[in-house]
């Protein structure tokens, strides 16, 4: 593995002149979009502008600050204030963003804690079959997927994680959730959208129960997500929409249908997402930059170029995903970082564990690329005090948390004897 990067100040983009030539144009036409990115530009300037400042003293910035996010993701993962309460029907979901979190950071959690979070897990899991977003909720996709994600990060800690599972309830979950076409409705008499396929698709898949009749006809129903734009939307006749484009390509991925959507379309929509001043993604087209999307959006490349490769296109780049990787990690270290710990959406917007989750995430995809030749390096902002762990795109689980989970149940019962 080659590494680049590591506090060079002639490599940071807001340097160079021409970089304020990058803010958006509303083309003396003024409306509400554009008076609102002209203020989220504003705040981002003041950020760069601080940072520039600050590099004349400090020229290894900018620096992760690892040990202020591992605080505020422990204080979480023990006791959360009552203005967490809104979150009660998703606490699988913060289970998986903080010990996620605390994995691409490098935290060692003890194998006491480690089951301490299984356990609460467990009781989270409904008598039927998935996951609630609490301890007797009734099940859902989106939660389902949280668990069975943090659950894989756990069995890396201990092999016990696992045992809390039920497998073939889970499969019978599944099963209830799908529909005649298809798709998959978030739980029972709930909405049918994109995220359903995926939360269905990753959960047999890391589970090893990846069957034909539980799929059948669901990677047709999701390329009738994708848009004219070349993104997908939730459902049919939707806009695109970063999260759902995610969603709808990492499920095909899974399902390995990813060449009946139209990829060259979904790159060009993705890649368009990239803001030119901030460096972040949006999530829409006319939308702000947030810092969630460096996932959502930044995780479709590796995916796109994996396809790519596998087809033989000569277009693949051999050195880095086909975004500005440098401009990412500018954003998220030099605007998205809270002072007190945890990452944030834009500058001046609180902390949370999801955006911390997410991103941290998109951070790792900038930093690491995995070439078709099998070719890795690094390509690293500041110094090597920076580099995250690895992020499976496909999941958003480390690999060594994939790995594990393909080791524990590769021999488990079909889903045919459950």
């Amino acid at each position: 593995m080659t590494e680049e990067g590591g506090g060079m100040a002639t490599q940071i983009r807001c340097l160079k002149k021409d970089f304020e030539s990058l803010r958006s144009d509303d083309e003396q036409i003024a409306t509400r979009t554009s008076e609102e990115q002209k203020e989220v530009e504003e705040s981002v300037a003041k950020m760069f502008a601080s940072f520039r400042n600050k590099l004349e003293v400090f020229p290894d910035i900018p620096i992760l600050e690892r040990n202020n996010h591992k605080d505020f993701l422990l204080k979480g993962l023990k006791h959360l204030g009552s203005s967490y309460e809104c979150l009660d029907a998703s606490r699988p979901w913060l289970c998986y963003w903080i010990v996620h979190s605390l994995n691409l950071l490098d935290h060692e959690m003890s194998e006491e804690h480690a089951m301490m979070v299984a356990n609460f897990l467990g009781k989270c899991q409904h008598p039927k079959g998935g996951f609630g977003g609490g301890p007797g909720q009734v099940a859902h996709l989106a939660p389902t997927y949280a668990a069975v994600n943090a659950l894989c990060i756990l069995s890396t800690i201990t092999d016990k994680a696992f045992d809390v599972l039920d497998r073939s309830g889970l499969y019978r979950y599944l099963m209830a959730m799908r529909e005649k076409d298809g798709s998959f409705k978030m739980h029972e008499g709930g909405e049918v959208d994109i995220r359903g396929a995926f939360c269905a698709a990753s959960a047999a898949r890391l589970t090893n129960m990846l069957t034909k009749e539980l799929f059948a006809g669901t990677a047709e129903w999701i390329c009738k997500c994708q848009t004219y734009e070349g993104g997908f939307g939730g459902h049919p006749g939707l806009e695109a929409h970063g999260g759902y484009s995610f969603c709808g390509f990492a499920a095909l991925i899974i399902l390995n249908n990813a060449n009946k959507c139209d990829l060259r379309r979904l790159l060009r929509w993705t890649a368009m997402r990239q803001m030119k001043y901030e460096g972040g993604f949006q999530g829409r087209t006319n939308k702000l930059v947030d810092g969630c999307y460096s996932f959502w959006q930044g995780g479709v490349f590796p995916l796109i170029h994996m396809v790519l490769c596998q087809n033989g296109d000569s277009a693949v780049s051999a050195s880095n995903w086909m975004f500005d990787q440098q401009a990412l990690q500018e954003y998220l270290l030099i605007c998205c970082q809270h002072p007190y710990g945890g990452l944030i959406d834009k500058p001046g917007r609180p902390r949370d564990h999801y955006h911390t989750c997410y991103c941290l995430s998109g951070l790792s995809v900038a930093q690491h690329f995995t070439g078709g030749d099998k070719l890795s390096h690094t390509c690293l902002l500041g110094g090597q005090g920076n580099l995250l762990h690895s992020v499976h795109p496909v999941f958003n689980l480390t690999v060594d948390s994939v790995v594990q989970a393909s080791n524990h149940f590769q021999n488990a019962e079909p889903p045919s004897a459950l």
